[in-house]
């Protein structure tokens, strides 16, 4: 198998478990090929925006979860595992803070902005194959009204 195929199977397999991003919770294939040809010497950093719901939208009733609560309560629970993870698969966050305003360009509405850092791309591929990631991540959707993802070298 060439490393072309390799890629499409890894993208296959991280569409799998995520989606295919139409509904804006996730990376679409060409975002997820878009990380997975970066050059692997380089770092990436994503810079997330989130807007969090009033109130928590889950498509089924998870386990262990009585009141889905609010959406910052969900995102809570993203964040008790996928912060963790982050910093286990090589990564750092330079900044997690509430969004308090747009200073220059066209004003924008966000309730939390997250700076995460990585070594490479196959660090961040790492954090969404990561099994126990997976498993949390619908907590994020599940508190996200919208969200945006930038990605950034270095």
């Amino acid at each position: 198998m060439n490393a072309n195929q390799n890629m499409s199977g890894r993208v296959d397999r991280l569409i799998g478990w995520y989606g295919d991003g139409t509904n804006g919770a996730s990376p679409t294939r060409n975002q997820w090929q878009c990380i997975a040809n970066r050059p692997d010497s380089n770092p990436v950093t994503l810079v997330n925006f989130f807007k969090l719901r009033g109130r928590a939208v889950y498509s089924q009733n998870p386990a262990g979860v009585d009141d889905p609560g609010t959406g910052q309560d969900a995102f809570d629970r993203y964040a008790q595992v996928s912060i963790p993870t982050l910093a286990k698969v090589g990564g750092k966050f330079l900044l997690v803070a509430p969004f308090e305003a747009t200073f220059v360009g066209e004003d924008e509405d966000w309730d939390l902005v997250a700076i995460g850092s990585y070594p490479n791309s196959a660090s961040l591929l790492a954090l969404f194959e990561d099994a126990d990631y997976r498993a949390v991540f619908f907590h994020r959707t599940a508190a996200c009204g919208r969200q945006k993802v930038i990605v950034c070298s270095g």
